[in-house]
């Protein structure tokens, strides 16, 4: 049996924590539509003097946690108008007050805040010479095990030393729009890959033009629908379109808002239990962009999504679709290879898979390059984030499962103009929990989404147990070194 001294690796002793006071604001909908009646009717009841006094209250205790409470609340008074008979005749503090009882806060790290990623910051202006300015992208996890999307901003000096920026006690969600155009191509693609082709889908998109706004096509299916009765069959096309124009939307923060403010929070019902594990890589092709991969979760199914922004203040949630696109765990490589994109996945819960393709939306075709060899990863390898290009190959970090449910870290080199062909892998894992890093909501587990080269450095942030995350370094020169050992 081959042994090797270990690799050097470097744990920081800094960690990210969850922060339990960090909170965003909900709306709170008890029980259904009579309940609610009761409870308006109960408040808009109370005498004003009374109202006014629970209004400051509210006002004051809850103020200092989120910068824009009063149009929050007012937000939350839209929701429940429409049950409330003339409600013009409400004055601002009872409108207020009704928001108040129809909102709720929620803790997004109360339970773990783990799976990190790392990417260049889009400005680097202003630093020493040899730092780079980062961002890292967390899962956080709150009440109910819903997860969503957070983000704290650092630098790496040139010993890879982090100073990390300051955390804003505020948290803001994005506002949330439909596209604002769509392609209609590209739609219609999506629905061929979802449905069988249905005359349907060509009586609605035919009168359609090349680029068409949700209100044209939802008053195109009006039309449809008011010419032709609709059938169970036709019922079901016609919400699967809808389901693809609403699962495509942008989501945007208020430019004033830090990094650390800004969460992506679950919308839609395809990801009401959580916005899982994302895997974001700095992409260029031309124009430099951001690219994550994530799971949503909707409690039952899983379905592979991707956010795109340029500068983190804007994000485009796009569906991911074909044959292909299957399981979690999928990680674009930051690059075109060949003319094509390619992203490495795992699509039977088990092996990795490459995958290629000519458009970014559309995955029809894998091929398995690697299964579980050494016992730290027979139950199962996955990726740890996307590929790193070196000289020397493909760096690709990964997990693996062993026994008792023990996750390590690994690596993989990959060929770099044929990423199917493994040219090297370590025999042991790189990190494995130490005795420090075993306790937590899920132990034994290290995991990436996402590490990065700096200063001849390989970074990686990486979770511990499901419940926090730290930060490991290895010299890039010595890992290859290893991985290049025949």
């Amino acid at each position: 049996m081959d042994y090797f001294e270990p690799l050097e690796l470097k744990r920081s002793r800094q960690r990210f924590v969850p922060d339990s006071s960090r909170v965003i604001t909900r709306f709170f909908g008890p029980g259904g539509r009579k309940r609610q009646k009761r409870i308006i009717q109960r408040v808009v009841s109370l005498p004003d003097e009374k109202s006014r006094g629970i209004l400051q209250a509210v006002l004051r205790d809850f103020s200092d946690r989120h910068q824009d409470l009063e149009n929050t609340l007012l937000r939350h008074f839209k929701k429940i108008e429409d049950l409330i008979e003339n409600p013009e005749r409400l004055t601002q503090e009872h409108k207020l007050l009704l928001g108040a009882f129809f909102t709720k806060e929620y803790s997004i790290e109360s339970v773990a805040f783990f799976n990190p990623s790392i990417v260049p910051h889009p400005n680097q202006e202003g630093l020493r010479e040899g730092a780079l300015r980062v961002i890292f992208s967390f899962r956080a996890v709150g009440e109910g095990h819903i997860s969503s999307l957070t983000f704290r901003s650092g630098v790496l000096d040139k010993k890879n030393n982090l100073m990390l920026g300051p955390v804003s006690p505020f948290l803001e969600t994005p506002a949330v729009a439909l596209n604002r155009a769509y392609e209609k191509d590209l739609f219609l693609m999506i629905l061929r890959d979802e449905l069988e082709c249905d005359d349907i889908i060509y009586h609605i998109f035919d009168a359609l033009p090349n680029i068409f706004q949700f209100h044209e096509l939802k008053n195109r299916i009006e039309e449809f629908v008011a010419d032709k009765v609709p059938t169970s069959e036709r019922r079901e096309t016609i919400e699967m379109i809808f389901w693809v124009a609403r699962s495509n939307f942008v989501q945007s923060f208020r430019p004033q808002s830090r990094l650390s403010e800004r969460v992506i929070f679950p919308t839609g019902r395809n990801e009401s239990n959580g916005i899982e594990d994302a895997r974001f890589v700095h992409f260029v092709d031309g124009n430099e962009r951001y690219y994550a991969t994530y799971t949503a979760y909707n409690g039952r199914n899983t379905l592979p999504m991707l956010l795109e922004t340029r500068d983190f203040l804007k994000f485009k949630v796009l569906t991911l679709n074909g044959k292909a696109v299957r399981d979690k765990g999928m990680a674009l490589f930051p690059r075109k290879i060949n003319g094509k994109y390619a992203m490495i996945s795992r699509q039977d819960g088990e092996n990795l898979f490459l995958m290629y393709s000519d458009h970014i939306h559309f995955w029809e075709k894998m091929q398995m390059i690697e299964t579980p060899e050494q016992p730290w990863e027979f139950v199962q390898i996955g990726n740890c984030g996307s590929p790193l290009e070196t000289e020397k190959g493909w760096l690709l970090l990964t997990h693996g499962v062993g026994a008792m449910r023990k996750y390590c870290i690994g690596a993989l080199l990959l060929d770099l103009e044929n990423p199917s062909k493994i040219i090297g892998k370590l025999k042991e894992p790189l990190i494995m929990p130490n005795e420090y890093e075993r306790e937590g909501y899920v132990p034994n587990v290290v995991y990436s989404c996402g590490a990065l080269i700096h200063n001849g450095s390989v970074v990686i942030p990486y979770a511990v147990s499901d419940t926090t995350s730290g930060i490991a370094t290895v010299e890039l020169k010595a890992l290859l070194d290893r991985l290049l050992l025949p």
